[in-house]
């Protein structure tokens, strides 16, 4: 078998059932279907000639996944959302990125039409991923560890059980995380244009986004700390990439998260109404102040107090050559602390 396919599952039975039939249409045949139903209530229904099917009760979807790859018999892994769309010729693209040993396939993941009727800040991590896939096709972005998302990915299952596999401790970002492991075991990334899929979505719930952003934070710094060799490993380098309007406000997060969560709010609202003004980039500007300031919420939680994470936030910048860390003027102005690094009284 060349190719397994990967999906894990979980409360769409209409979506898996489309991406289902689409890989049934693909013009390479030396494939099969793995799905993993992460405890579907009621079980998801599955058809299909080339599907097997694995059931669990819910431990997540990154043990889903490994517990999808381990059962594979394909020399290449593909992994799928359940989310997902593919074209007839989808599997022919990742096999052709093959070509050499220990590849990694990152294919692009474009936005479903359909997504335009969905909320802000769903068209806002659809705008995201456009903008990061044009840098790699420009050149201004190596495909790398970190842009490995489970939406659409390839990598040989020798390497993948040879790295350890997906961490089923990580609520969010497991594949990033997935990916800079093989990154480090060796392993080269491409970007294929060709292996395209159209990611539409049924998440709603605006609370819902909002944890999953602070998860991310959290899950991202645990990563960090996991992997203190890689500086894109860090939630703290993106204090580096922030405008410094942003900067200031993630520092309120840093300093004190219930703050912080009432500014989001108010930010997210503020968003939502510049979207219905049709205003769509000033909506844009205002979800993502919105999410950085959830994400560094999370981070702050991580860490436990204001104390630890300026201690890591410090460690960082000593790791990197940095003389202080990065947005620590904003910290120290938020959290009325001292030149010396002490907090004032």
């Amino acid at each position: 078998m060349r190719l397994s396919v990967v999906i894990a599952t979980y409360n769409r039975p209409q979506l898996l059932q489309r991406l289902l039939a689409q890989l049934e249409q693909q013009t390479f045949r030396d494939f099969e279907v793995i799905v993993v139903d992460d405890g579907s209530k009621p079980e998801a229904a599955v058809e299909g000639a080339k599907v097997r099917v694995l059931r669990q009760a819910n431990p997540g979807p990154a043990a889903a996944r490994h517990a999808g790859v381990l059962a594979a018999s394909g020399e290449i892994v593909v992994i799928l959302d359940d989310d997902m769309q593919v074209g007839p010729d989808f599997l022919a693209a990742h096999d052709r990125g093959h070509g050499g040993a220990h590849s990694v396939v990152l294919g692009r993941i474009r936005a479903d039409p359909d997504l335009a009727r969905m909320p802000l800040f769903e068209r806002w991590h659809a705008y995201l991923l456009d903008v990061k896939a044009e840098k790699i096709r420009a050149g201004k972005l190596k495909a790398r560890g970190d842009l490995l998302f489970t939406g659409n990915a390839s990598f040989d299952r020798a390497d993948y059980l040879a790295v350890g596999g997906f961490d089923p401790s990580l609520a969010q970002s497991e594949d990033i995380e997935l990916g800079m492991r093989l990154e480090k075991a060796g392993a080269t990334f491409h970007f294929s244009e060709d292996a395209w899929t159209l990611h539409g979505s049924d998440h709603t719930s605006l609370r819902r986004w909002r944890d999953r952003a602070r998860r991310y934070g959290a899950c991202d710094l645990r990563i960090g700390r996991k992997h203190p060799d890689l500086p894109t490993s860090s939630p703290w380098r993106l204090l580096i990439e922030l405008n410094p309007i942003t900067r200031a406000f993630v520092a309120v997060s840093i300093a004190s998260p219930v703050i912080a969560g009432f500014l989001a709010t108010l930010a997210i609202r503020a968003a939502m109404a510049f979207d219905k003004l049709g205003l769509e980039r000033v909506a844009f500007a205002g979800t993502s102040l919105a999410y950085s300031m959830e994400y560094f919420r999370g981070v702050r939680y991580e860490t436990g107090s204001i104390a630890g994470a300026i201690r890591e936030l410090w460690s960082f910048a000593a790791r990197n050559g940095r003389t202080s860390p990065p947005g620590w003027r904003s910290i120290k102005a938020t959290n009325g602390i001292d030149g010396s690094g002490s907090l004032q009284s």
